[in-house]
């Protein structure tokens, strides 16, 4: 990524190619993944300050996304909530109704399977967290909602927002904004790190072994720091960095590499550590470029 933010085309695809089937190409109007019955809607949150706890820690919360769908109209906010809240609902169903005839239509005979991916990431791309869950047409009986005004303050103008309750569990599933944009913003529960269906990954400078790191970068800057060293071997690029650091800072501009796949590099844990504190890097990839300009 090279410090670039992370978009939902992004993950799309890196899940399509994990999964073998055909890239689609990220767009805004249609369902993210459509292959074979399954029609899946990829969905992002960024959790912006974890205050040096793993990401992990957001595991069996409940987090709110910023937009679940912008494809809904509220004509009359004096309307009882209640009222308003089954419109809105209704709306919400129709369109799973269409994505899914999308996806019945790209697949005859095969049975719809409409699923919502949830991909949960951090500031520094290091840590992510990816489930899947049913997206389903909420039961407008099984919920309750109030108008909820916001008054003015300072430059803020005045909103009102629809908060949407679950009956049983008293606790907000929904919140639904009128102002900036009318959007359905879903409350999502993170499964418990121990469930099944939740993937866990990191993608940089991995913890291998006691003494090392794994930092994954492009194959061609992989195929440059070999051609420059003689080796990738661990021993070989760790006494390479820290011959390279004890000749100063390193500034320098770099490319975006064009390959899809990273590949492994180890080195030791001292390097690493002395890696980080010596140059500005936004990522591994990034760091292994400087050094290849300070061996230059």
């Amino acid at each position: 990524m090279m410090g670039r933010k992370l978009e939902e085309g992004d993950w799309t695809r890196v899940y399509c190619q994990t999964k073998g089937i055909p890239d689609p190409g990220w767009s805004n109007l249609h369902i993210d993944v459509n292959h074979n019955g399954l029609g899946l809607e990829m969905k992002l949150l960024r959790i912006a300050d974890l205050k040096g706890k793993p990401l992990k820690s957001v595991c069996g919360t409940t987090l709110m996304h910023p937009a679940a769908t912008r494809s809904i109209r509220i004509d009359n906010t004096d309307l009882p909530a209640q009222k308003v809240m089954r419109s809105v609902f209704a709306q919400y169903a129709d369109l799973i109704r269409q994505r899914a005839a999308r996806v019945q239509a790209a697949a005859p005979g095969v049975r719809p399977d409409i699923r919502t991916g949830w991909l949960i990431w951090e500031n520094n791309l290091t840590e992510f967290l990816y489930f899947e869950e049913p997206m389903l047409a909420p039961d407008p009986a099984q919920y309750f909602a109030e108008w909820n005004e916001t008054p003015a303050r300072g430059i803020r103008k005045a909103s009102k927002s629809l908060w949407i309750y679950g009956k049983t569990t008293r606790q907000k599933r929904y919140s639904v904004t009128t102002s900036a944009g009318i959007k359905i913003q879903p409350y999502f529960t993170v499964p418990p790190p121990t469930d099944p269906n939740l993937y866990y990954f990191r993608v940089q400078s991995e913890p291998v072994g006691p003494d090392t790191i794994c930092l994954w970068v492009a194959a061609s800057t992989a195929r440059a720091l070999k051609d420059r060293l003689g080796s990738l071997e661990r021993d070989v690029v760790s006494s390479a960095i820290l011959k390279a650091l004890a000749r100063g800072y390193i500034s320098a501009e770099v490319t975006n590499p064009e390959e899809v796949l990273a590949v492994p590099v180890l080195i030791t844990v001292e390097a690493h550590a002395r890696l980080l504190a010596a140059w500005e890097a936004v990522s591994d990839e990034h760091r292994a470029q400087l050094l290849l300009k300070a061996l230059s």
